[in-house]
Order: C-alpha cells, then sequence, then structure tokens
C-alpha cells in the first residue's frame, strides 16, 4: 500500500524537531531555534529529507493563524482600545521611518528608486509570529515593552496590504491602485464595525447555547470554526489570513468562554507553529549564505540598528519609559514573515530578482534566529545603555526631591495592587506617593488628587522626585519582570535602609530579587495557594491560629515549604467519630419546644445534642441560651447520628 508523502514528510518534521529541540532543551536554548534549525536540516538545502514544501507552507499557515488567534483570545478588544495611539502612531513612525532611512540607503547603492522603497518595505515588517511567541513564553505580554510591540505588530499585520498593492505600482504595472485601495479601507471599516457586533451580540449568544450543550467536541468545533471563518472572511476582502485570526480571537475573548476556547485550541497552536519556525529554516540556503557571508553579517548588523533604534525612537516618542523602548526596539529588529510574501510579490512584478532574494532570505533567516538571543538579553543590553546614559548627563545629583513628604511609602505601579495599597494608606493615615508609568493614567489620577507623577521608577531623577532617600517603604507592584530588577537597583543605590516589598507573579523569581536587593517577595502563585488552603482546612475545623501559623512558616520560609515533600509540619484535622451537624426544621410543637428559650428545653439532656444555630426566614441567629425557638425554625444542631434522628422524629 502506497503511503502519502504528506505524512512522511510529517514523520521527518516531528521526528527531527524531537531531537533537535530536546537537544537545545537540554543547553537551555528556546525551542524557537530548535524549530528553524531542524528546518535547516531537512529543507531543500539539507540533507533535502522533505519534498512536499507546500503542504508544509500550508501547515505553517495553520500554525501562525492558530498563533494569532490565542493571542486575540488572551487580549481583549479593551486592551486594544488602550494601546490604540500605539497602533496607529507607534506603527505609522516604526513602518514609516523605516522605510524611509532604508530607501535612503539602498538608492545610494542601486540608484533604482522603486527597488529602494519595495526593500524599504521588505525591511520596515517583523515577526509577529516569534514576538508574541516569545512574550508569551517570558510572559511579558502585558509589561510596557510587550504592549508596545504588540502594538506595531498590529500595525504592521495591517500595512502589509496597502504595501502588497503599492508594489505593482513601484514595478510600473499600476492599474488602479488608488481604487483598490479605497476599497480596502472600506471594507476595513465594515470588518471593524462587524468585529464590535460580533463580540457584543452574536458570539456571546452562540457560545452560550453552544456550552450547554456540555460537549466538548461541538464547543471545539463551534470554536475553529469561529476562528477560521473570520480569517477566510478577512482574506477574501484582501487583509491577511493571519490577522483574521487575531480578529476572530478578539470577538470571542470578549465573551464568558475565552478561557475555555483558550485551552483546547494551545496544543493545536504548538504543534502548527512549530510547522511554521520549521518551514522558515527550510528557506535558508546554507550554500548561499557562506559564499556571500561578508556582505549579509554587514546587511544584518545595519539592519539591526536601524530597525532597532527607530523602534526605540517611536516609543520614547510616546511617552514609553527609555528602557521599555530600548527593550521594545529591540524586539522587533528582526524581518518578519509578512516579508517573505511581500517578497514574492515582488519577484511576481520583476521588481525583486532571485539573487537579491536569497540575500533576503539569508539576512531575513538569520535576524529570526537571532531573535530570541537578543530578547533574553534585551534587559541586559538595555539597562547597559540607560546607565551609559545616566553617566553622560549626570543631572541627578544636584536635583532635590519634589517631595515634602518623610517616612513616607512609594508605591511603584497603579494597577490594581497599587490602589489597594495606596487605598489602605489612606486609612491608615500613612503617607505615599504613586510612580505610574502611563501618562493617560498620571493625568486622570491627578484630577482626582492623587499624589502620583509620571516616570520610569529606574530613573534616578523620577526617585528623587518621588523622595527616594527620606521614604521608609518601597512597594514594587508592576507585572513586568524585566523592570523589576532594574528599579529595586536603582532604589538601592540611593538607600540601603528602605525596605523594599516586590510583587511577583511567579515563585521562581523570589530568590533573583532578594538577592537583586529586596527585602520582601510576595508571588501571586503561592499567596492565592496559602489563601485556598486555609479556606479549605478551616472547613476541617483546624483552630484558626495553627492556619496562622502553617502560613507564616510558609511565608518565613520564601514559601520553599511549598515546593518540598516535606511532612515534619503535618496538621491532622479533626476527627469526631459519628458526629454530624444537621439542619432540622421544627414544623409542630411535639416536645413542647415552641415558644421556649433554649436553656428550659431539655434537648442536651434528652437527646445528648446542641443547638449551634437558628435560621428564621433566611436570617442566623446565635443559639443563645435567652433565644426563643418559633414555629418553622431551622435548627443545626450536632450530635450522634442516632440521637439526631430520634430528635428529628419527635419535632418534625
Amino acid at each position: 500500500m502506497h503511503t502519502p508523502a504528506i505524512l512522511i514528510d510529517i514523520l521527518y518534521l516531528l521526528g527531527i524537531s524531537v531531537i533537535v529541540v530536546s537537544l537545545f532543551h537540554k543547553i537551555n536554548v528556546p525551542t524557537i531555534i530548535g524549530f528553524l534549525i531542524s528546518g535547516i536540516v531537512i529543507g531543500p538545502y539539507g540533507l533535502t529529507l522533505v519534498a512536499a514544501n507546500e503542504e508544509v507552507e500550508m501547515l505553517a499557515e495553520i500554525g501562525v493563524i492558530l498563533l494569532l488567534f490565542v493571542i486575540g483570545l488572551e487580549f481583549s478588544l479593551k486592551q486594544l482600545a488602550l494601546i490604540k495611539k500605539t497602533v496607529l502612531l507607534g506603527g505609522g513612525l516604526q513602518v514609516g521611518l523605516t522605510i524611509l532611512f532604508t530607501t535612503g540607503i539602498i538608492y545610494i547603492l542601486v540608484k533604482d528608486w522603486s527597488l529602494a522603497v519595495f526593500i524599504g518595505f521588505l525591511f520596515s515588517l517583523s515577526s509577529s509570529a516569534i514576538v508574541f511567541k516569545m512574550l508569551q513564553d517570558r510572559d511579558e505580554m502585558d509589561t510596557p515593552h510587550g504592549r508596545f510591540s504588540l502594538g506595531v505588530l498590529i500595525f504592521q499585520d495591517i500595512i502589509v496590504v496597502p504595501m502588497m498593492l503599492l508594489t505593482p505600482i513601484l514595478a510600473g504595472k499600476s492599474d488602479n491602485i488608488l481604487g483598490s485601495i479605497s476599497t480596502l479601507a472600506l471594507k476595513t471599516v465594515i470588518i471593524i464595525i462587524f468585529t464590535l457586533f460580533a463580540a457584543r451580540y452574536l458570539v456571546p449568544k452562540l457560545l452560550h447555547s453552544v456550552a450547554k450543550t456540555r460537549s466538548n467536541e461541538l464547543f471545539i468545533f463551534t470554536t475553529l470554526t469561529i476562528c477560521l471563518g473570520v480569517a477566510v472572511g478577512t482574506a477574501e476582502v484582501g487583509l491577511s489570513l493571519a490577522f483574521g485570526a487575531f480578529i476572530a480571537g478578539l470577538v470571542i475573548s470578549e465573551s464568558d468562554y475565552s478561557h475555555r476556547a483558550v485551552s483546547l485550541v494551545l496544543p493545536f497552536r504548538e504543534l502548527f507553529t512549530g510547522f511554521f519556525f520549521i518551514s522558515i529554516g527550510m528557506l535558508l540556503d546554507l550554500s548561499f549564505l557562506l559564499k556571500n557571508i561578508i556582505i549579509i553579517v554587514p546587511v544584518l548588523i545595519l539592519v539591526f540598528v536601524i530597525k532597532t533604534t527607530i523602534a526605540s525612537i517611536a516609543a520614547i516618542l510616546l511617552k514609553y519609559p527609555l528602557r521599555s523602548s530600548i527593550i521594545g526596539g529591540l524586539s522587533l529588529f528582526q524581518v518578519g514573515e509578512f516579508s517573505f510574501i511581500l517578497s514574492q510579490v515582488g519577484i511576481d512584478n520583476n521588481l525583486l530578482s532571485a539573487e537579491l532574494n536569497q540575500y533576503f532570505l539569508s539576512v531575513s533567516i538569520i535576524s529570526m534566529i537571532c531573535t530570541p538571543f537578543i530578547m533574553i538579553n534585551s534587559e541586559r543590553i538595555s539597562q547597559y545603555l540607560v546607565k551609559r546614559k545616566k553617566q553622560r548627563k549626570n543631572i541627578y545629583k544636584e536635583t532635590a526631591s519634589d517631595t515634602l513628604l518623610h517616612d513616607h511609602i512609594i508605591i511603584i505601579g497603579y494597577g490594581l495592587n497599587g490602589k489597594n495599597v495606596a487605598h489602605a494608606s489612606k486609612i491608615a493615615n500613612v503617607p505615599y506617593i504613586i510612580i505610574e508609568f502611563n501618562p493617560d493614567t498620571v493625568i486622570l489620577e491627578k484630577e482626582k488628587g492623587e499624589n502620583i507623577i509620571y516616570g520610569d521608577a529606574s530613573n534616578d531623577f523620577i526617585l528623587h522626585k518621588a523622595g527616594i532617600e527620606k521614604a521608609r517603604v518601597a512597594i514594587i507592584a508592576i507585572s513586568d519582570s524585566a523592570a523589576i530588577k532594574g528599579i529595586i537597583s536603582s532604589i538601592r543605590s540611593h538607600s540601603a535602609s528602605i525596605h523594599i516589598i516586590v510583587r511577583t507573579r511567579f515563585v521562581k523569581d523570589i530568590d533573583t530579587l532578594l538577592l537583586t536587593g529586596a527585602d520582601e517577595v510576595v508571588p501571586e502563585e503561592f499567596e492565592t495557594s496559602i489563601e485556598l488552603f486555609t479556606r479549605a482546612l478551616h472547613r476541617y475545623l483546624i483552630p484558626i491560629q495553627r492556619l496562622k501559623q502553617l502560613a507564616h512558616s510558609f511565608r518565613s520560609d520564601n514559601y520553599n515549604a511549598l515546593t518540598k515533600d516535606n511532612t515534619s509540619k503535618v496538621i491532622r484535622p479533626l476527627n469526631i467519630p459519628d458526629i454530624n451537624i444537621e439542619a432540622i426544621t421544627i414544623i409542630r410543637e411535639s416536645g413542647g419546644y415552641i415558644n421556649k428559650p433554649i436553656k428550659d428545653t431539655d434537648i442536651r439532656e434528652k437527646y445528648k445534642i446542641n443547638i449551634l444555630g437558628i435560621n428564621r426566614n433566611n436570617i442566623f441567629i446565635t443559639a443563645d441560651p435567652e433565644e426563643y425557638l418559633k414555629p418553622n425554625d431551622v435548627i443545626y444542631v450536632s450530635g450522634n447520628s442516632t440521637n439526631i434522628s430520634h430528635f428529628i422524629k419527635d419535632v418534625t
């Protein structure tokens, strides 16, 4: 029996990937690199193990669709509205300035405006798949640089379509291009209106009716139908499949079932996203790369410098903190997957030669391979550059603090945790000042009378303004794990005595943050666990004092006890044999208990049971000896099950 070629290709894809990714995982290299290397090994320029390249590209396309779909699911229309300025201005600045600078440099070399502008198009785009994957893996999607990168990449995914429409004009083959762009703009407006309508009215009702069936299969099929349906719909009107998938994710994110959709789609996304990175690796011609390494490396360095600098400047102009702006710029330096699609359009229009395309592919794929390493080290690079800037502009030593506060709390970050700390400080009449990097939040809260200043808390000048030398406590309540360490170091450089309390999401960060200089680290993971188990164990009648002691011992040991198989502190639940608690409604006067105070009844002596409380008209009443029993009272009694049964027979 003949085995389909696609199955053999998938077997090679999976088998080689398992070996390479496992090896890379052991040496702590990102899995994305493993997939790219796997593609190089099995591709047409490597061992030539995979023949059906078109089928692999199809699987890769599904991977990008599912990746962008999950990003949309984990995001929301409200969050997107918050970064609309970043999408429009940040994305516009990054793409526009990159095209401008690249065009100028290329024109000097080739004296061809059309080719220069087209190459500017190619290098202005970054990789949504790689950057989103890295941000998700590092839990940085909700950080300042994560939001900036997301906004810019959304703009790029939209602008790639007009670039495709403009390519024939650059090649001298224009055909009513203005009409095409106008039509595309109209279709985009229609898509936005549809998205808002579907997110609010259609999808929540549809998913609710599907969820009521309790069928996992139906829910999976419905979710994937929405994903692929919206993706194909946007592709039909001229936008990309990936952008359509992102829109589909946004639509579902507004419903109550987005988390369930994420959990169902996630395994498929990981598989097909792996295929995408493998397919990218298959494009790299190693022999061409080695022959032309002298040209390719300088071009790669030039692309890195131009794109990082321009993206960082765009973030700074949008008032992002300097450190976050640099990290955002470093995240966007690579060339993106949509550039490969655009390059094919250029080849079809005789704008890009096969040789130039190989140079482009080599630079692009190497930039993708370098991206995980750059993003992992972006924090160190940004801290180094920020320190150099401070050394050159040593203006802070002579700047007096702007605050008159003394012995106060500095709250860094004004999200939910920051607001709660500020509220508690007000109640306790403890002075405080807030440092927040979001200018809109600062303006809004200043109007409400909050003592809040705008700025990056790792900046010496901002810390001076907050009165760092006179503060007693600094509370760092932000989600950017990379920024937290820089802030701790900056605070410690000004004050050795200030007590630094840090909130972090994960317990794995505790030791690092303590070594950096924090006095206390509060991980959300284990604080939630402690709250859950104390409430659960309290139901087993374990004394609340003992539970508090146990929770305190976990915290004082930096939560290490929760990560070890440690039974030295075992506590036993109260296990009283044959003791039950029952709720009993008194519906007649048998026994003579109605309209009598509890102390005058013989319930305890006769039945050997205790009244714990009374429910009267849905109001709970403590079992006070002076309390009278009334008809239809629900009384809660504890005692031996046999004795309770005898009592029930007599009073009901």
